[in-house]
């Protein structure tokens, strides 16, 4: 029996990638990648970022009200107050909180990848911020551990 399209991984998975590079990358114009580190990423022709969003994936709990958490690291660099990781974290936080819907839920588009067809969407119904932190390196930086719900078979 085939897997169905909302409990798929790859679609889960393509899925977010997708809501933050069209969002964070393309509108907001800020440096993103889905490493595992928190290293300053080196962007070609530029020399190292001073400020961009790290997204990774945490736990999947496939049921019939999946889950999945997402984490997303807000850095900075040459940020000595963190004002520029406040701005981050506000920006980015703009995208996992929804203040025009009643129940405040941001939804997130959810796609068969295959072919990008809308097959549903993720809620983030819980956010847990961190405290301000200092890598060894001087990086400054908040992770947002975001919780995603959907409905899937």
């Amino acid at each position: 029996m085939a897997l169905d399209n909302t409990a798929k991984k790859e679609n889960i998975k393509g899925s977010i990638r997708k809501y933050f590079v069209d969002n964070i990358a393309r509108t907001e114009s800020k440096n993103l990648t889905f490493d595992k580190s928190l290293a300053t990423p080196k962007i070609q022709g530029q020399s190292p970022a001073i400020e961009w969003v790290a997204v990774n994936h945490g736990d999947l709990e496939p049921e019939m009200l999946s889950s999945h958490n997402i984490i997303v690291h807000c850095c900075t660099r040459q940020d000595s107050e963190g004002i520029n990781l406040a701005k981050l974290r506000d920006v980015v936080m703009g995208y996992l909180m929804d203040s025009s819907t009643t129940d405040g839920f941001r939804r997130i588009p959810f796609y068969d990848v295959s072919n990008w067809t809308l097959i549903g969407a993720f809620l983030v119904t819980d956010i847990h911020e961190s405290d301000n932190m200092e890598a060894p390196d001087e990086t400054k930086f908040v992770t947002l551990t975001c919780k995603l719900r959907w409905a899937s078979k």
